[in-house]
């Protein structure tokens, strides 16, 4: 259940934040789905957010509960070990997990990220080096991580 959601401008555009009273549970690109019910968490989720895009902030602080299978929240939680200006490929993330042949698996998992920038989906990048796929799209990805010094 939702209690909190806000919508702010953020220089890669709207981002909507929601929580569940005691966990941030979503972090989106765009305006919300629904009217706005700031909160507590909703509040100290943006200010966090504001001093990463102010290079202030490089390890998120904030009670998270993405809603996922087991599985995507063994990937989730492995992108959340990839330190901030590093950048791992979706075949070494399938290993760390200790699912070698799970590319794909992890790269959908990736996919189906619900809090945005702080489970860090950006920092997953091709074998090759290649930036692919990005739910805020890849001028976006290529922003976050340009400004976390990765390329």
């Amino acid at each position: 259940m939702t209690v909190g959601r806000e919508t702010r401008l953020l220089p890669v555009g709207p981002v909507t934040v929601e929580d569940n009273g005691y966990a941030i549970t979503r972090v989106a690109f765009g305006q919300s789905d629904g009217p706005a019910a700031p909160s507590r968490l909703t509040g100290r989720a943006f200010e966090q957010l504001e001093a990463y895009f102010a290079g202030q902030l490089r390890d998120f602080d904030l009670p998270l509960e993405p809603r996922g299978t087991p599985f995507q929240r063994r990937v989730w939680a492995a992108l959340q070990a990839i330190p901030y200006g590093e950048t791992r490929s979706y075949k070494h993330i399938a290993a760390f997990i200790g699912c070698p042949g799970g590319t794909r698996a992890v790269g959908m998992a990736n996919n189906r990220n619900p809090i945005a920038i702080v489970i860090p989906c950006h920092r997953v990048i091709g074998a090759n080096g290649d930036l692919v796929g990005y739910g805020g799209g890849l001028e976006v990805k290529e922003a976050l991580l340009k400004l976390e010094g990765a390329l």
